[in-house]
């Protein structure tokens, strides 16, 4: 959530980022809304006064007629004016959540084919197994008994790529702890405040990708991300202890909303699967550093997994509402000859945490809002199609990454 002075102080800015996000909040409304609660505020508090030294004057004796009626006047007017404020505040509040945050200077602008190559490593190989086709031939995934389970695209890992994600999960864990963040294991469901601190509003309904448990306050998670960010919901950090590095594994959950038309073939598109997350609370004047540091830290994963790819800086019109920049690494499929979306990492400045009241002590005694980012380790079901994809042979063995086979006992393939 912006901060409302922040809007009022640069509503060109603010209106820039909403237009090239490709969302329709109307910031002039909100502004105007914004007056409304100040004067109403301003009324409101007078009576408040009022109230408060008909009170003391009526103390220590009978009052006179006069006070009693100032006194009941008072309170007709509070009872009229106070539902209005509350009202309008709630108005307030959830047309800002709606704002999406400013996007930085060297975000591209346009929709999903502006975004712009960083960097590329590995080259572009040919050939290639089909990951479904090679899963299905070893009995190593089941999708049809997870439909007949718990309906389309849940699925059964079995055998070798059972194995195979748990050797990814323990390799990710082994780069993200060595580089100092701490593992964390967290709820699968959070609460309605929880979601919408994260930012996670769809720009239409349509586009809802989260699952909602009737009759309860939750949801449940679609990354990490969302209880990692609500770990330091209303507290204060000093700024001592910052960065906080953590990393979140999880199951996730997605509706996968919105999709129609992308590729969805096997694993790599489902509505369950584990991911490693990376998440940081920092310091304001850190965050962009951090960012390139978690970058970093997901190219490094690939490079060891020997798995080509390329970084993209994401274009306005494709980042959510919480980033203001977003890096996607995309491997390169040897099968389909094009680059697919394998991890992110993304910098959202003050956005979740004012939402979410988190907050920085500064050495001088000062607080102010803190920053947050998210980066992707291991999203396991597409790194399992990837590494399929590159290391399946024609004779239906499995060669090993190098990183794995510690992992499977010193074995080069299965």
């Amino acid at each position: 959530m912006l901060d409302i002075n922040f809007i009022r102080n640069n509503q060109a800015l603010v209106e820039k980022s909403v237009h090239e996000k490709g969302y329709s909040s109307d910031i002039s409304a909100i502004l105007k809304l914004d007056d409304e609660r100040k004067a109403l505020l301003l009324e409101v508090e007078a009576l408040r006064r009022q109230r408060n030294e008909v009170s003391d004057q009526m103390k220590g004796g009978k009052p006179e007629p006069e006070l009693l009626e100032k006194a009941r006047s008072v309170k007709a007017e509070l009872a009229e004016k106070e539902p209005k404020l509350t009202e309008i505040e709630k108005q307030l509040k959830e047309k800002i959540s709606r704002v999406p945050n400013i996007i930085f200077d060297d975000v591209p602008l346009g929709g999903e084919e502006c975004s712009v190559e960083v960097s590329s490593w590995g080259g572009k190989p040919e050939g290639g197994v089909d990951h479904l086709d090679y899963a299905l031939s070893r009995d190593w995934v089941d999708f049809e008994r997870g439909a007949k389970v718990a309906g389309a695209k849940f699925y059964y890992l079995k055998n070798g790529l059972a194995l195979l994600e748990n050797a990814l999960l323990q390799f990710g864990l082994k780069k993200v702890t060595e580089h100092g963040f701490n593992f964390m294991t967290v709820p699968d469901m959070v609460s309605s405040k929880v979601l919408e601190g994260c930012g996670f509003n769809p720009r239409s309904s349509e586009q809802s990708d989260e699952y909602y448990i009737e009759g309860e306050d939750l949801a449940m998670i679609a990354t990490a991300e969302m209880p990692l960010t609500g770990y330091h919901m209303d507290e204060i950090i000093d700024e001592k202890n910052l960065p906080l590095c953590y990393a979140g594994y999880s199951a996730c959950f997605r509706k996968e909303a919105g999709t129609y038309g992308k590729h969805t073939r096997g694993l790599f598109r489902v509505h369950q699967f584990n991911k490693l997350e990376m998440y940081v609370f920092c310091l304001p004047e850190k965050s962009k550093e951090m960012h390139e540091e978690i970058r970093k830290i997901e190219e490094e994963i690939w490079q060891e997994l020997g798995i080509p790819y390329r970084v993209i800086n994401i274009a306005a019109g494709d980042l959510g509402a919480p980033a203001a920049k977003k890096y996607d690494i995309e491997y390169w499929s040897p099968v389909d000859q094009k680059y697919r979306e394998l991890t992110s990492c993304s910098n959202c400045t003050d956005f979740q945490a004012r939402s979410l009241n988190i907050r920085v002590r500064r050495n001088d005694g000062s607080v102010e809002v803190l920053h947050t980012l998210n980066g992707t380790a291991i999203s396991l079901a597409r790194t399992m199609v990837a590494v399929l994809e590159n290391y399946g042979q024609k004779d239906g063995k499995l060669k090993l990454p190098e990183a794995l086979r510690e992992y499977f006992g010193g074995a080069t393939e299965i």
